[in-house]
């Protein structure tokens, strides 16, 4: 099962089409941490990561995560172990917490790029999460609950996504 996505505004899986955004900047070969541009390449996905005091488990054959206020993901190049990883929040690591006031990682699956061994600089916390109104993205690509609902139940662990 692959994720394609199609143009800037659509994700195609399957026979289903559902309107999306990307990144700011667009899409590129070279990304580099902060240019608010989406990568281009042919990425594993990682587990869902879900808001359980906002909503019920999903229907998936992902792996499913609760997200606590702990939570982040690392995006200090100062940090090397700790870069493009799920880590436990300090305050003297950079980092993207993952339970925010606004709606956007009420569900959310990484993308794995730059995933393994991540080199510094490169990019890091590329996901596809939720989006209310399709405004452009700082590299992730965001869909609206309802078509990210539908495409948790045709996805799997082995499931991967083509940005072309």
């Amino acid at each position: 099962m692959t994720i394609l996505l199609k143009n800037k505004h659509t994700l195609k899986i399957d026979d289903f089409h559902f309107q999306c955004s990307i990144g700011k900047n667009g899409i590129c070969k070279k990304k580099k941490e902060g240019d608010n541009k989406t990568p281009k390449g042919f990425f594993k996905i990682q587990h869902l990561y879900f808001r359980k005091d906002r909503l019920k488990k999903p229907k998936t054959r992902l792996k499913c995560i609760e997200i606590n206020k702990n939570m982040g993901w690392c995006d200090d190049i100062k940090h090397p172990k700790k870069y493009n990883k799920l880590i436990k929040i300090n305050k003297n690591i950079k980092h993207e917490r993952l339970k925010r006031k606004d709606h956007k990682y009420d569900l959310l699956i990484p993308i794995k790029y730059n995933f393994n061994n991540p080199i510094i600089g490169l990019g890091s916390c590329i996901f596809i999460h939720l989006t209310k109104n399709y405004k452009a993205t700082a590299g992730c690509i965001a869909l609206k609950k309802k078509d990210f609902l539908i495409m948790l139940k045709l996805i799997n662990k082995k499931t991967k996504i083509k940005i072309s």
